[in-house]
């Protein structure tokens, strides 16, 4: 049967097992939450060292994990058997081992929980594995995690903060979507680290991000961001030169994404019309209102001509970053020659 993530946690959290779990998916971090939880809960801690089982795919296959799957539990109710990284399991795809597999998905054995963590790729669902586990008659529980968009990382966040009964600001919301992605485990983790951080009926704000995630309050990406729309020359240069001055702390890819992030949404927003609508703002994933006046105050500074010139140049500056015609220079100057260009409506094909 197939089942989201939200659904299997509110079952186990109500302490319904099924006697397996099949998860698989581009995006682990719910097929963490969910094997954690099993692992967890399932079993009382007096009760795990005879009846808990944790392999790694690379070092079984498929015999040897069903055969500690039929075994029977000592002094307890069931027994778990958890195949973290299952997509290792050399055998698991071959055909020659889904007899034994199909055997056991029809009649498991009632007193055994077997989960497979199956991440970054999923079982090909034309295949008789794949069909077998989607399949609604099929005992085993098959869950899909996909990757978010990045549009949908500071709804995800604000959701994932206030189920931890907290609060966070759409400026720390922005800061943390765009600083971070849509790497769900990393953003869980740094909401960990912020929410541990909390004074009581202190949200989280854009202050205590920069203060516990290492964003430097004056000089990061977003203030540089935003020197570019205000064409502020002065403090660009500050901000390069601090970079230049911490590259470990501001290595360059990310810098990159995050300008090209902003340089295509801004072109998507020019094809909304000079005042797009709050819907076409919210449909991209931005959300609150300072985020949205600073694209604005862009889509009058950059025209749409020069925004398509920009992201050819920041697609150069990509290039250059990986070896490509960037001869002696290094990330810092790579970086410090794209933003004179972005600051100097140079004219297209000077630098081909």
């Amino acid at each position: 049967m197939i089942q989201d993530a939200d659904a299997i946690l509110k079952q186990l959290q109500q302490r319904q097992f099924q006697p397996v779990y099949f998860l698989q998916g581009e995006e682990p971090y719910y097929i963490d939450v969910v094997a954690d939880l099993i692992e967890k809960t399932a079993l009382a801690e007096h009760e795990r060292s005879f009846n808990q089982v944790v392999v790694y795919g690379k070092d079984v296959d498929v015999t040897a994990i069903l055969g500690q799957a039929k075994r029977f539990p000592m002094m307890a109710e069931r027994s778990i058997v958890i195949v973290k990284e299952a997509q290792t399991v050399a055998d698991l795809e071959q055909e020659r081992s889904w007899p034994f597999l199909e055997a056991y998905l029809k009649n498991p054995l009632p007193s055994t929980v077997l989960v497979f963590c199956y991440k970054h790729k999923t079982l090909d669902s034309r295949k008789k594995l794949g069909k077998l586990l989607a399949g609604k008659d099929s005992p085993a529980v098959l869950m899909t995690s996909k990757k978010l968009y990045d549009n949908q990382v500071p709804q995800w966040l604000t959701a994932n903060v206030r189920s931890r009964g907290q609060q966070i600001t759409g400026q720390a919301t922005a800061m943390l979507a765009e600083y971070i992605g849509a790497d769900l485990g990393r953003l869980a983790n740094e909401v960990d680290k912020l929410v541990l951080n909390l004074k009581p009926g202190q949200p989280i704000d854009e202050e205590l991000v920069q203060r516990l995630v290492g964003i430097s309050k004056d000089y990061n990406i977003f203030e540089l961001q935003k020197a570019l729309v205000q064409r502020d020359v002065l403090k660009a240069n500050r901000i390069l030169a601090y970079f230049a001055a911490n590259p470990k702390a501001n290595p360059l890819i990310p810098n990159l994404t995050l300008m090209f992030n902003f340089f295509t949404r801004l072109l998507v927003l020019h094809q909304a019309g000079a005042n797009p609508p709050d819907g076409v703002f919210k449909s991209m994933g931005i959300m609150n209102s300072f985020a949205q006046k600073e694209y604005q105050q862009a889509l009058r500074v950059y025209p749409p001509e020069r925004v398509v010139g920009l992201i050819h140049s920041i697609r150069r500056a990509d290039a250059q970053s990986k070896g490509i015609e960037s001869g002696s220079m290094d990330d810092a100057e790579i970086l410090r020659e794209l933003v004179w260009l972005i600051l100097h409506n140079v004219p297209a094909g000077v630098l081909e």
